[in-house]
């Protein structure tokens, strides 16, 4: 059994949706025009490894860039019950949702938190490196974290450009903002305040592991202890060693098997590629079971 805890998806309403309130979306964001992130269909049909379920997130189009706070919430509770639709509908394909927020409608945002909780479809939201051109760790995002404690709510961490910098690039850009959102999460004191919230980082908790030294001996040993609080996945295209690193770093219980799709290799992700170089590990057969399934059901029991 596999499931596949960092999977993407735009569904159609929604996509339909935000076309319409900005045409120039599959221009101006180019990961669109994979036909198996908007099309379900085709999706279902180029499935990669049968048996392998996914967990399925909103790829990074979110509302509130595009749309007024109370708008921007609609349009949020909206996707996310066409998500929970799509679950329910191939429970042999996807195991879950990952529902999206609203970041400019804090009070709003904490209603759909609420509503995930309730809904059996949904087991998390999606939140991003930086909200609003701000940071994660702003302290006008603190009561979303909080919420998302008091209800026992994973969060999906994903990571997106900080619009200041003028060079950035899909190869490095997100592996930094990433590690500098969890360094500014721990910073805040996040899991001081809410020791029981859990966060899935994507691409392996990216920079994290190889420069654990540096945060050991900069940051004081409470502050650098709380980075392996974080969940990661194993989205980072093979590389077995760096894959063992973060096993090493962040302990196998905190590292899901999770691939990205449908990003990467076309037409359906990299599935293989992620499970080809899990199995090149030196793992038991309690740890490999660990990563690909039993990891994520923990997180979200």
């Amino acid at each position: 059994m596999k499931i596949d805890a960092f999977a993407h998806i735009l569904t159609p309403k929604f996509y339909k949706k935000m076309l319409e309130i900005e045409p120039t979306i599959p221009d101006r964001f180019p990961f669109i025009k994979i036909k198996t992130l908007v099309d379900l269909d085709e999706r279902l049909t180029k499935w990669p490894e049968q048996g392998m379920r996914q967990v399925v997130s909103f790829a990074n189009i979110n509302p509130e860039n595009f749309a007024a706070g109370q708008t921007a919430v609609e349009i949020a509770t909206k996707a996310n019950q066409e998500l929970a639709e799509v679950v329910a509908a191939h429970p042999d394909k996807f195991v879950a949702g990952v529902g999206m927020l609203a970041m400019n409608n804090i009070a709003g945002s904490q209603r759909i938190l609420e509503n995930i909780k309730q809904d059996r479809h949904l087991v998390g939201a999606q939140i991003f490196t930086r909200h609003l051109s701000k940071s994660i760790a702003d302290p006008e995002f603190s009561p979303i974290l909080a919420k998302a404690a008091e209800l026992g709510i994973p969060l999906w961490l994903h990571p997106v450009f900080d619009k200041r910098k003028p060079d950035n690039n899909l190869v490095f850009s997100w592996e930094y903002e990433l590690s500098q959102a969890m360094l500014q999460l721990v910073q805040s004191d996040i899991f001081v305040q809410y020791p029981n919230l859990k966060i899935l980082v994507h691409h392996a908790g990216a920079m994290v592991p190889f420069f654990s030294g540096r945060i050991e001996h900069i940051l004081d040993s409470e502050h650098a202890q709380m980075f392996k609080k974080f969940y990661v996945d194993t989205a980072i295209l093979g590389n077995s060693p760096a894959l063992q690193l973060a096993i090493d770093y962040y302990g196998i219980d905190h590292v899901l098997f999770g691939t990205d799709a449908p990003f990467a290799v076309m037409p359906s992700g990299a599935n293989d590629l992620v499970s080809q170089a899990i199995d090149y590990l030196k793992l038991s057969p309690e740890e490999s079971t660990m990563i690909y399934y039993q990891n994520y059901r923990k997180l979200v029991n």
